[in-house]
């Protein structure tokens, strides 16, 4: 079993109410080869919500709403209930949406809601990997395909 962002399985979930569906993803789900979860509303979120990035304050990384609200706790404990579901599966790989401040692997927006990008995890992502969770994403989810068919 894997996890995989519920925004990606066509879920109307994000912060604008959307979805980004990716078919074959969603075919995984149907299929239940995987289940979607997303973090965010995990973690007490509403959908819409307010837009969200990383942000640096002194030493520390904070999740902050374009209204300047901090929702790292929310952020946060939506990022440990989706890792205590992984744990409970026995689950080794997540497909999680690219560069978000949850599920961003690698690279994620900068923090400053100008569409700009910087190296770094979204919370969820981090938590993951801290526990040995192979982290995938729908730009190179592909690979993993011929396993779960």
């Amino acid at each position: 079993m894997i996890i995989v962002s519920a925004c990606l399985a066509g879920c109307e979930c994000r912060y604008d109410g959307k979805n980004n569906e990716v078919p074959e993803i969603k075919n995984l789900v149907l299929k239940n080869k995987a289940i979607a979860l997303c973090p965010e509303e995990l973690g007490g979120l509403s959908t819409p919500r307010m837009p969200c990035e990383i942000v640096k304050i002194n030493t520390e990384f904070r999740v902050i709403g374009q209204d300047h609200n901090d929702y790292t706790n929310q952020f946060t404990k939506g990022a440990e209930i989706v890792t205590n579901v992984a744990k409970a599966l026995n689950c080794k790989t997540v497909i999680l949406k690219a560069n978000s401040p949850s599920c961003g692997y690698g690279k994620i927006y900068d923090g400053s809601f100008t569409g700009k990008y910087r190296k770094g995890n979204g919370i969820t992502s981090q938590l993951l990997t801290n526990n040995g969770v192979q982290i995938l994403n729908e730009e190179n989810f592909h690979s993993i395909l011929n396993n779960k068919k």
